[in-house]
């Protein structure tokens, strides 16, 4: 489904020669912003209006909820036969097996397979009981993921598998929203998609792009600034959406080994220089929870985290602590 409401659109002026023009709009169910930084009002407009257009071109190709999307057709076809689908949703899906190899199955977009028996739409919930949430992680594998690159197939071996792409999906649209916008002469510029942001060049006063990472506690506050350039910055929280059951909540993070919400963390902030990555690495570690996130992040070349606990305690991983600016809480 395609999903475009009205968007707003800011135009200011940098230095000299300089246009910063900023759309806001609502794409993939969540908020997105594009801000372009060209030499001129006209170029400014096609960068961002390109960008808008590129996450529609990708919604329509990953979302599982189209029944006409390349998605769909090989949930579809889950346990019958494989699906051709385009070279690009093929190569998404082959690195997104990538990463379930590299975190053990931590991240899979298999997770889609599961029964919808946690219902985030409601602040009050029931339980599910342990044999329905077993059941529901039965078909999540992503091994059982085949693809053929002989003709860019993929099969899903067991009937009522499925793929869908809510943890990686947004970091890939601003990826390529990025790179359409660079091929439109946008020198400089950020993609917001829903939280998943990439920055590149520098702002229209010359000065480094910089990320808040939020305080879990209050949405009001930042407690301390990542440099963004050329650089994505990816948060997954568990402040945003919830469910609270019998006094306890739950988060919207599913450990798709488990079939449970992930717990003991309240925010990861993933940082390298592809959203794609980052984004499906914030899911990942959140999952993994402190140590083995960490551990997996000390282990991936050009990758940092910042991890924030439920306690409100904050872990870096290796090579961060001189890149970040931290405020005065």
């Amino acid at each position: 489904m395609r999903l475009l409401t009205l968007f707003i659109i800011t135009l200011s002026f940098g230095t000299i020669g300089q246009v910063n023009r900023s759309l806001d709009t609502v794409l993939m169910g969540s908020s997105f912003s594009f801000t372009a930084i060209t030499d001129t009002d006209s170029l400014a407009g096609i960068a961002v209006r390109s960008a808008v257009n590129e996450v529609v071109r990708i919604e329509s190709l990953i979302s599982s909820w189209d029944p006409n999307s390349q998605t769909s057709a090989i949930n579809n076809n889950a346990g019958i036969q494989p699906t051709k689908v385009s070279y690009e949703l093929y190569e998404l899906i082959r690195r997104s097996k990538k990463i379930s190899a590299m975190s053990n199955g931590y991240f899979d977009i298999s997770y889609a397979s599961m029964d919808r028996i946690w219902d985030f739409s409601k602040k009050k919930a029931k339980l599910p009981s342990d044999a329905s949430i077993e059941n529901s992680v039965s078909k999540v594998n992503f091994k059982n993921i085949q693809l053929n690159p002989d003709d860019t197939s993929v099969f899903l071996v067991e009937k009522g598998m499925k793929i869908g792409f809510g943890a990686i999906g947004k970091g890939y649209a601003a990826e390529q929203a990025k790179q359409v916008m660079l091929s439109n002469q946008s020198k400089s510029g950020v993609v917001n998609a829903g939280g998943d942001l990439i920055a590149w060049g520098s702002k229209p006063d010359a000065s480094s792009w910089k990320v808040g990472i939020q305080d879990p506690n209050d949405n009001k506050k930042i407690i301390m600034w990542v440099p963004a350039t050329n650089t994505s910055v990816v948060t997954s929280g568990n402040y945003e959406r919830f469910i609270e059951i019998n006094g306890s909540e739950y988060c919207h993070i599913i450990n798709p080994k488990l079939g449970w919400p992930a717990k003991n963390l309240s925010s990861v902030t993933v940082i390298c220089s592809n959203a794609e990555l980052a984004d499906a690495l914030a899911t990942t570690v959140f999952v993994l929870g402190t140590e083995n996130g960490l551990l997996l992040i000390n282990n991936i070349e050009g990758v940092e985290c910042i991890i924030i606990d439920d306690q409100d305690k904050m872990h870096f991983s290796d090579k961060i602590e001189s890149n970040i600016v931290k405020n005065e809480i």
